[in-house]
């Protein structure tokens, strides 16, 4: 278990040394996610036609929110860790995840509650970003 963690932290702090905007990337993801549910209905009618089944596809949906989890978690860690220490950002996504998991729940309320989730995420993201570049930190990762 201890050689596991050595492994994470060290695969940890090489991802944190790469130069990209992760909020960006969380934003855009976010941003794309909303505009996959929202457009599928409209193109529900010509996926069969191509062989594409991703129409309430359970792994599809899933896998999608791991991947807002794991952008937003290193994002937000990110900042928090060599930026800011406000835990704020990760609450708002905290609240923005836990509606995303709900509309997996809740069929009948899956629209309004991906749409509360992607605005807490992308504020959370957004928040993120201006806490970042406010701090006075010798990271390489933003001018000042």
């Amino acid at each position: 278990m201890q050689h596991y963690c050595k492994y994470l932290i060290f695969a940890a702090s090489l991802l944190m040394n790469i130069k990209l905007n992760w909020d960006a990337l969380g934003i855009g993801t976010s941003i794309l996610c909303a505009i996959h549910c929202a457009l599928l209905p409209v193109l529900m009618g010509s996926f069969p036609v191509f062989g594409v089944n991703i129409i309430h596809n359970l792994a599809f949906e899933w896998s999608m929110i791991v991947i807002a989890f794991v952008v937003g978690s290193y994002s937000l860690f990110h900042g928090y860790i060599k930026h800011h220490r406000s835990l704020v950002p990760v609450l708002i996504f905290g609240i923005g995840f836990i509606f995303l998991v709900l509309k997996q729940f809740f069929a009948q309320y899956e629209i309004s509650l991906l749409i509360i989730a992607v605005i807490f995420i992308i504020s959370a993201h957004f928040y993120n970003y201006r806490l970042c570049h406010r701090s006075r930190c010798s990271s390489p990762h933003h001018k000042h």
